[in-house]
């Protein structure tokens, strides 16, 4: 009788309460570039490798400066300046500033279930997601656990020398 109600008891809560969507947030800076205006489409590479959105972009009256403005996760933006530098030869200079906090939209913990999510995303599914991507980058920075493949396909390897 115990195992009956415990049962039932088990099957009402889980029914009442909705399976949750984590939340996950990143920190968002406003990305400010001045560059010549022969030379934006640099810009534009550099910040759409590194997830950025353009938000504006205007050119500075009575001189000639473009101005770039974006919105850039902080995660991507380490080695930013260095690197829209050095794809510009040194003639642009980026700004960042922070502004506010935004929330992932893909759930970390997603698999797909529909034949249809099957055949666009694949097997995995973990190529497009953004949010696992940063929550297995913390996992192993703190040293936990991170579930991933070593050896994807064992049989594909080979060694390189070779044999006489």
């Amino acid at each position: 009788m115990e195992e009956f109600i415990l049962k039932s008891a088990t099957i009402s809560t889980s029914a009442a309460c909705p399976p949750f969507t984590p939340l996950n947030f990143e920190a968002t800076p406003i990305v400010r570039v001045a560059i010549e205006p022969k030379h934006p489409r640099r810009v534009y590479g550099v910040l759409s490798k590194r997830e950025g959105r353009v938000l504006n972009e205007e050119m500075k009256e009575g001189s000639d400066v473009f101005i770039i403005k974006a919105v850039l996760p902080v995660a991507e933006s380490f080695g930013f300046a260095d690197e829209i530098r050095k794809r510009t030869s040194g003639l642009a200079s980026p700004q960042l500033v922070f502004t506010h906090w935004e929330v992932i939209s893909s759930d970390p913990f997603w698999v797909p279930t529909t034949e249809e999510e099957y055949l666009h995303f694949g097997e995995k599914a973990d190529s497009a997601n953004q949010a696992l991507k940063y929550v297995n980058a913390v996992r192993k920075r703190k040293g936990l656990y991170v579930e991933e493949k070593i050896v994807e396909h064992a049989e594909k390897q080979r060694t390189l020398s070779k044999n006489k």
